[in-house]
């Protein structure tokens, strides 16, 4: 017995990949503001503000608090805009600080380090700009900025370049995440898909513990559908047999009746339940599709059908190239189309197979001059145990499985089966197999 492994579970794995994306980010974010911190301009630059700085302190201290502001106000220039602040600006909890050029201008200026010098980076628009405060000594505060973008000072668009590559690297790995998540679920899509169209296929059970639970449920499902199939074709053949034994006893006592029209009679009764106990076999045992395709020369398929029903002594007859091979499942392929020939002498006078290459595919179409197929019903008669007395007699021998026969023939090989009344009178079948997908 395995072990299993602990699973948190599809939103947990959701959740993690979120929290993944998140972290990731706010780590990147972190080292680009580190980078920020880190800018320096040129000496002369971090010169000519520590200068300003110093004046400012200077002039400002040696006035009155009533005049602070007003004389803050003259020592603005077109370079620097200064503000004063009886209380403590506040400091921008998201823009990056800029150290590098902070310790520049307190090299220059070390009587600065006494006044809590602050800087931080500013970016209206695309231009960057650098803000700042400075504490006095009575505790109020200088609020300063740069009106001119600094020289060298050029990180707004870099760091917006910066930030989007990351940020477009986590949509696509929280992307990759998700879909890897999903992965069993698309598994589980495609086998779900073959169910009823080839051999049983196991889906692995892998994933958060919710597709697991459901893998494992579709797979027992699959085990118990496959099960039933194979015991309803067991049954099928077992009951075939067990019908064509007494069917043929019957035959065998009706050659010994002396009246001929009894004996007749009696053998059209028999030969209908034959056809109908195979037309019903055929299309109920169908499910398990054992044969393989093969290379098969369709041309003369259809023309030896064609044959085969002139000799019986209806006029049917073929009309295509004498020979073209492609992969088939040879006798599924011939019981849809002797089944397309028998609907068109049964309700017909005459029959045309006519065998045409369009491009990569080849259509067979089978056409009769019969009454045809009221519009409104053309999908209908596709479907299993429908009979349409308006275009069939009530004699007609089977169950009305002729067509949906024909239809599970096609969709095998991957083809398309189309029925069209023609505009002068009669029913055209047209089935077209592509041959990029034998």
């Amino acid at each position: 017995m395995s072990l299993r492994h602990p699973s948190i579970g599809l939103i947990g794995r959701l959740i993690a990949i979120l929290l993944l994306t998140v972290t990731i980010e706010f780590g990147i974010s972190t080292l680009l503001y580190e980078r920020a911190s880190q800018f320096s301009v040129r000496e002369d630059e971090a010169r000519r503000l520590a200068e300003h700085l110093i004046i400012c302190r200077r002039l400002v201290v040696e006035r009155p608090a009533a005049e602070r502001a007003e004389i803050a106000d003259e020592l603005t220039t077109d370079r620097y805009l200064v503000r004063w602040q009886a209380q403590e600006p506040r400091t921008p909890t998201i823009a990056p600080a800029v150290d590098g050029m902070r310790q520049q201008v307190l090299a220059w200026e070390p009587t600065l380090n006494r006044n809590d010098v602050r800087m931080w980076l500013v970016s209206p628009g695309s231009k960057p700009f650098v803000g700042g405060v400075m504490k006095l000594d009575d505790g109020s505060w200088l609020y300063f900025q740069t009106l001119h973008r600094l020289d060298g000072l050029n990180l707004a668009a870099e760091r917006i370049l910066l930030a989007l590559i990351p940020a477009l690297g986590l949509i696509l790995l929280a992307g990759l995440s998700v879909r890897l998540v999903l992965k069993p679920l698309r598994r589980l899509a495609i086998a779900a898909d073959r169910v009823g169209h080839g051999s049983e296929e196991q889906v692995p059970e892998q994933g958060p513990e919710e597709v697991v639970t459901v893998i494992r449920a579709f797979n027992n499902m699959q085990a118990r559908i496959h099960q039933l199939i194979d015991n309803r074709t067991q049954a099928l053949a077992a009951v075939g047999h067990d019908l064509r034994t007494p069917l043929a006893r019957l035959k065998l006592r009706a050659e010994a009746i002396p009246d001929s029209d009894a004996r007749e009679s009696i053998e059209r009764d028999i030969g209908e339940m034959e056809a109908m106990v195979g037309s019903l076999l055929a299309y109920l045992g169908g499910d398990s599709d054992p044969e393989q395709p093969a290379p098969t020369d369709i041309a003369v398929l259809c023309a030896t059908l064609a044959d085969d029903a002139a000799d019986r002594g209806y006029d049917v007859r073929y009309d295509g190239p004498d020979h073209f091979e492609m992969p088939v499942r040879t006798l599924s392929l011939k019981r849809a189309l002797s089944n397309l020939i028998d609907n068109g002498v049964h309700h017909g006078t005459k029959v045309t197979v006519r065998l045409q290459e369009i491009a990569d595919a080849v259509a067979i179409t089978v056409e009769d001059d019969g009454p045809g197929i009221p519009e409104e019903r053309l999908h209908d008669v596709l479907k299993p145990f429908v009979r349409l007395d308006t275009a069939r007699p009530r004699d007609t021998i089977g169950f009305g499985l002729g067509l949906a026969i024909v239809a599970r023939a096609v969709e095998l090989e991957g083809g398309e089966l189309s029925l069209a009344n023609r505009s002068h009178g009669g029913l055209s079948a047209r089935i077209l197999l592509h041959r990029t997908q034998q």
